[in-house]
């Protein structure tokens, strides 16, 4: 076992994009950066800018500085790529959209395919998704492994290590596949049936989550036809909020695997 985090801790960096040690790659850095330069200094969460491919590309993004959560881990410093909480930005988007990012920073918005990339690949990350319905619930999915291939490969889905917060796995059935917009659908028609660009499996079992679909306010008509997490609330509810958002291993997490 401890041959295994030692080996799994060397490998928590791989391919890291040139960055001084100045610039925040993530939230994590920057709640570090902040710290280490002004003592009791509060960092709370909110929109901050990071800087994934280097000083010539920065991008805001909001930083959740306090993640309370079943496993104890309440000093989480997360970097939100993806949030829904009001229907006041439009998700059903073109793949150049998608891939550059878009949306109200201290709203709703999808931090871009590209971010998520270089954020993902230049060190091990994991994923948590939080989402509440319109009855005052809530759950949480998350997922110890989380990263994304180039463009080149379509930004191809990689995601395991499924940990059960309450909303069930929703990802799983999609590692592996390419993302998909209306106007570069691999899959032939999810995307005219979800209403949304996401990684999706084939046009005739799309998967079980919708994250990025249209808001609607609770029960639906149609399955896909809003802000989907099947597992949790199956194919014909619309979820009220939903956030996707990245954490990078550390050797805590190794230990807790």
């Amino acid at each position: 076992m401890l041959l295994f985090l030692v080996l799994a801790l060397s490998s928590l960096v791989h391919s890291a994009p040139l960055i001084t040690s100045s610039l925040p790659l993530d939230c994590e850095d920057v709640y570090s950066l902040k710290i280490n330069s002004t003592k009791n200094v509060s960092v709370p969460s909110g929109v901050y800018t990071i800087y994934p491919s280097g000083s010539y590309n920065p991008v805001n993004v909001y930083c959740e500085m306090g993640c309370r959560d079943s496993n104890g881990h309440d000093n989480g410093r997360w970097t939100v790529i993806q949030r829904r909480i009001n229907g006041s930005v439009n998700f059903y988007r073109t793949w150049e959209t998608y891939k550059n990012g878009f949306g109200n920073i201290s709203g709703e918005y999808w931090l871009g395919l590209e971010n998520i990339f270089v954020l993902t690949n230049s060190e091990k990350y994991q994923l948590r998704v939080d989402m509440e319905d319109f009855e005052k619930g809530s759950a949480y999915t998350q997922y110890t492994l989380f990263y994304i291939n180039p463009e080149s490969d379509n930004y191809r889905l990689n995601v395991g290590g499924y940990i059960n917060g309450g909303a069930g796995d929703a990802l799983t059935y999609v590692n592996g596949m390419a993302f998909s917009t209306f106007d570069k659908d691999v899959t032939g028609s999810c995307t005219e049936s979800t209403l949304a660009g996401f990684w999706y499996y084939n046009s005739w079992s799309c998967g079980y989550a919708n994250p990025n679909g249209m808001y609607r306010y609770g029960a639906v008509n149609t399955a896909y036809a809003g802000i989907m997490w099947q597992p949790w609330k199956g194919y014909y509810y619309s979820l009220k909020t939903i956030t996707m958002k990245i954490r990078r291993m550390t050797w805590q997490d190794l230990q807790d695997l």
